[in-house]
């Protein structure tokens, strides 16, 4: 877990605004620490002083005196509880406020999503409560029992702070990456569910399109994703029994190895060993059991729900989930160029609402990425930005690191193709004049346009008026054109819309093996299925993510995802006429 927690961010920010019920719960925690610091100390007394001086009366007020201390406590905590509310509710509000401005900002709000987000705020609630009052309590008790040991018997402290300290760092060192392993146990638990829904419910728009495979693929990932997520997980949670063994027993173990020796020597008397015992097994192992075990628990439930929390609800474009790395040996991939939108702004005129307002992301060189969205959402404008066709009104656009140039860069597909008078070969050729033959007819054959080349008469022949062929026949000659081109990126701006879905997934698969990076506006369910990730669309930002996880953390997705199964696609082998 690398950076700063966008989860713990968002609480610690939350509980700098009720710092005042804050410290004054934390003044009562120390009125708690009483028994905690003098149980050793009265034990001690009452059997120094007490019964081995043959004073029963004088031990028994002793241990009256730490029964009374258990009194003051019970006090003490039930007048901590309103200052705890004082913390919590107030914590609650303000994510209730922030769940409904983010649903109000989002113009497909899904309510059923909103009410899933508050409920996550209810746990949010009850965890921070309930870890506020244990670890109060957890707190309070080893600082007085440190403190009631110096007082008592300083001699044994090396033998307890040693291991106390190794437990410590041992803990610490294990916090972050369980945290990290608990959340990846989530998603990876969405994400199969997802993929699961998806394969259910989707059932006839996978077969249509042909993708059972990557369908049946994507659910086998996510399974075995799942499994090694929990894996790692449990592995790393075995680790808190050694936290246990040597903050909470190897000191009761050390201290009992050395009585002899410290009885002896008369640095101890047997009052004082029985207080230090005290200590120990009341004090500061069930703390550490309480801290390692239950505690720890909490915390990387509070960690993975206030992330996913803050970043369900953040207003700004959020690259949720690093999609697969692409094998470095595929021939052009390593030296594709980055592509990245850093705060894009764009409005059709001065007056009118920006298109795209802050849309942050960056795609990764030989990435093959899907854009999605409503209608409106700016998917064409988003495209025409990235080929170097239009400029944004603010921020900026780079293929590795300047401004995209048209055609050199990136070679652009309209869904409107154009094809121009003159000949096959020139419209084919007409970004890459020097392909030879061989590599021409590889690349007609790859994209399905054989039959239609054969047609016209070959690449020889001459096309008198391009406007007799179909939408998608011209479409299929400018994908042809576009895949010969060396621009390292390709952008398809629903450049396959007028083909059949056979076909689409053909031409797309070409693509993606070409070397360089694709985006692809995706107007079918099974283009963001072949893609590796998915940009989101939705009020001018952007929401980068696999699939799967869109459909966990994107109602919109969701709903797109819904509308597109809903959807009966259209069937064929060819081109749409």
């Amino acid at each position: 877990m690398r950076g700063s927690s966008p989860g713990r961010e968002l609480l610690l920010r939350q509980l700098t605004l009720t710092r005042g019920p804050l410290l004054r719960m934390l003044a009562w925690s120390g009125v708690e620490a009483l028994p905690p610091l003098v149980s050793g100390l009265f034990v001690s007394a009452a059997v120094d002083q007490g019964f081995l001086a043959g004073r029963p009366g004088a031990g028994v007020a002793w241990l009256g005196g730490f029964g009374a201390a258990m009194a003051v406590r019970a006090y003490a905590t039930r007048a901590g509880f309103p200052h705890l509310a004082g913390v919590v509710e107030p914590l609650r509000d303000a994510l209730v406020e922030r769940v409904v401005r983010s649903a109000l900002s989002r113009p497909s709000a899904d309510p059923a999503a909103v009410a899933r987000l508050t409920e996550q705020v209810e746990s949010v609630r009850q965890l921070t409560a309930t870890l506020l009052r244990t670890l109060r309590g957890v707190g309070v008790t080893l600082a007085a029992a440190l403190i009631g040991l110096t007082l008592l018997a300083p001699a044994v402290l090396p033998l307890v702070l040693l291991p106390l300290a190794a437990a410590g760092l041992l803990f610490a060192r294990l916090l972050r990456p369980m945290v990290a392993r608990r959340r990846a146990v989530v998603l990876a638990e969405e994400r199969l569910a997802a993929e699961a829904g998806r394969a259910l419910h989707g059932l006839r728009d996978v077969q249509a399109t042909g993708t059972g495979d990557e369908a049946a693929e994507a659910l086998t990932e996510a399974a075995r994703e799942s499994a090694a997520a929990s894996q790692a997980l449990g592995r790393a949670s075995a680790l808190r029994a050694l936290v246990v063994a040597l903050g909470g027993r190897l000191p009761v173990l050390a201290v009992l190895a050395a009585a002899p020796w410290l009885l002896a020597h008369h640095a101890l008397t047997p009052g004082e060993l029985l207080g230090v015992a005290t200590y120990l097994l009341q004090q500061l192992d069930p703390a550490v059991r309480t801290l390692a075990g239950t505690v720890g628990g909490w915390l990387l439930s509070l960690a993975v729900v206030l992330d996913r929390l803050a970043t369900t609800t953040a207003a700004t474009t959020a690259d949720a989930t690093a999609g697969p790395a692409h094998d470095s040996s595929t021939p052009g991939r390593e030296t594709a160029a980055e592509v990245r939108l850093a705060e894009v702004r764009y409005g059709h005129g001065g007056g009118a609402v920006p298109v795209l307002e802050g849309l942050d992301a960056a795609l990764r060189p030989g990435e093959h990425v899907a854009v999605v969205g409503p209608s409106g959402a700016g998917k064409s404008t988003l495209a025409a930005l990235l080929a170097g066709v239009l400029v944004p009104t603010a921020g900026r656009v780079t293929v590795g690191g300047v401004r995209p140039e048209p055609a050199r860069q990136v070679a652009l597909v309209p869904q409107e193709a154009y094809v121009l008078p003159g000949s096959v070969r020139d419209n084919l050729l007409w970004l890459a004049p020097d392909t030879d033959d061989a590599r021409l007819a590889s690349a007609v054959a790859l994209l399905g346009a054989e039959a239609l080349v054969a047609r016209l008469g070959g690449p020889a022949a001459v096309l008198g008026d391009p406007g007799e062929l179909s939408a998608g026949e011209r479409q299929l000659l400018a994908l042809v054109r576009t895949y010969l081109s060396p621009a390292p990126v390709v952008v398809l701006d629903e450049a396959t819309c007028h083909l059949d879905p056979a076909a689409e997934e053909r031409v797309e698969r070409a693509f993606a093996a070409r070397p360089g990076t694709l985006v692809v506006v995706a107007h079918r369910i099974s283009s963001a299925l072949r893609a590796d990730r998915v940009l989101l669309l939705d009020g001018g930002r952007g929401l980068l993510a696999r699939h799967g996880d869109l459909q966990v953390l994107s109602p919109l997705y969701r709903e797109l995802v819904g509308h597109w199964l809903g959807s009966a696609p259209r069937t064929g082998a060819g081109p749409a006429p």
